[in-house]
């Protein structure tokens, strides 16, 4: 498995890499339409007849049950991390003075628990995913951590400013298909993947102990699959936080979660701010 998960966590962050330079552009950052593999190709347009839906035109299969398997830093995600680590995050003196005056006795009496379940974080929480079609052009991903939905729009505008923030924000979706450039370029099935862009969170911790994002944070997330010989399917999720209050530059991660079959396991939870979960 180990190999095979390099192999799709390297081609994700190519992609995304290669997507941000596109035009020029630092990674984590949007490319502007008509960039390789954009909608345009995702859409099946200029053939005739209406543009296809999200569905209809989805490379792979998201849909499904999937359980976190924490492959590293497991003490940062396992464990309710001390005040004060904030190893590998580009932070800057502000955002470290406020991950120092965390503590976890003032953190459980908070009213807000959910702090840590944004999105910015949420898919490094340990737990299980299901993700399903609500309609043609919208994909809903569910956790049994926290108990959150995040809703993943296709076509839909960026969220206009001055909108209200909230703690899972305004998603907007696309596919984004290896190899494809320009409109109407046909794809094989299995060669894309999935884009989503989150903006107009409220704000919350890039780590359980207190390490912030904010509202004018913003996050970029690629998801790919890959099957095993041995039949066992991964999902695999490339993040990118941007936020220019709290960080001096990008934050990156990727995180796997293994296919299982059914419900079987799903454990709704609170969200709890001194539980890893």
């Amino acid at each position: 498995m180990t190999r095979l998960l390099l192999s799709a966590v390297a081609l994700v962050i190519g992609l995304a890499t290669a997507a941000g330079y596109a035009q020029g552009q630092a990674p984590g950052q949007v490319p502007g339409r008509g960039q390789g593999g954009a909608q345009g190709a995702a859409q099946g347009r200029g053939r005739g007849g209406p543009p296809a839906t999200a569905r209809a035109s989805a490379p792979k299969d998201f849909t499904g049950y999937w359980v976190s398997v924490v492959t590293e830093h497991w003490h940062l995600r396992m464990l309710v991390p001390p005040r004060g680590d904030y190893a590998m995050l580009p932070l800057n003196p502000e955002a470290r003075k406020i991950a120092d005056s965390w503590d976890l006795a003032k953190a459980k009496a908070d009213p807000d628990q959910c702090k840590a379940y944004g999105p910015a974080a949420l898919m490094r929480v340990p737990g299980r995913l299901n993700i399903h079609w609500t309609d043609d052009n919208t994909l809903q991903l569910d956790t049994d951590s926290g108990t959150q939905t995040r809703v993943f729009r296709f076509g839909a505008a960026a969220s206009p400013a001055g909108q209200a923030t909230q703690l899972q924000g305004h998603s907007v979706a696309s596919w984004e298909f290896l190899g494809a450039r320009g409109r109407g370029v046909g794809v094989p099935k299995g060669t894309g993947q999935l884009r989503v862009r989150t903006t107009q969170m409220s704000g919350g911790y890039l780590r359980r102990n207190g390490v912030p994002y904010s509202e004018d944070a913003t996050l970029d997330e690629y998801f790919d699959t890959f099957t095993e010989p041995n039949g066992d399917t991964w999902l695999v999720v490339t993040s990118i936080v941007n936020d220019p209050k709290y960080l001096t530059g990008p934050y990156a991660s990727t995180v796997p979660f293994k296919k299982i079959t059914d419900r079987a396991g799903w454990d709704p939870t609170p969200c709890r701010a001194d539980e890893p979960r």
